[in-house]
């Protein structure tokens, strides 16, 4: 991972080419973290990949986090490797729920990292988060006809209650 001082020295470098992409770093438990415009996702991942000295190569992780009753809503986690240095960095957009009768947007970075094809579609699968470009956006766990995205923090947990009666005649 990059320590603190160099992950603020790759923001600076970042803010340079791309004015206004980072909102901010944090650096949490041995974690570099950096937040950024979902809108400049794409250049950003692009940059950290591409960028000399950068190299941020590999994207090993594509997840999403339901923050309710946090506001913006989602974050979406992008998990990146340079094998050359032996470091991790992560990268979040967070997006806003956008209501009811819609879903968050975000580009789709697989053009970028091929392996965010089906984390890109889990994502979806489970959250509702569309990601604008990717070749097969549709859902990989569930059922086609599925009715709603169950890893969000208000999706009904439902089920029917069980009874516990292994015990039950010690009880007194």
């Amino acid at each position: 991972m990059p320590d603190a001082p160099g992950l603020e020295l790759i923001r600076q470098e970042i803010e340079r080419d791309l004015p206004g992409s980072v909102g901010g770093t944090s650096y949490e438990h041995g974690c570099a973290a950096m937040i950024v415009d979902p809108e400049q996702i794409l250049a950003v991942l692009g940059w950290l990949k591409e960028t000399p000295g950068q190299n941020y190569g590999f994207l090993s992780s594509l997840h999403v986090a339901d923050y309710l009753p946090a506001e913006p809503r989602f974050g979406v986690h992008y998990e990146l490797l340079n094998f050359d240095r032996r470091e991790r960095l992560r990268v979040k957009a967070m997006l806003a729920d956008p209501g009811e009768d819609a879903l968050p947007e975000i580009d789709s970075v697989t053009a970028l990292f091929p392996t965010a094809d089906a984390q890109e579609r889990e994502s979806y699968d489970f959250f509702g988060i569309v990601f604008r470009g990717h070749p097969n956006l549709t859902r990989i766990l569930l059922p086609d006809d599925y009715v709603g995205w169950p890893q969000r923090r208000d999706f009904p947990v439902g089920g029917e209650p069980v009874t516990f009666t292994y015990n039950e005649h010690n009880r007194g």
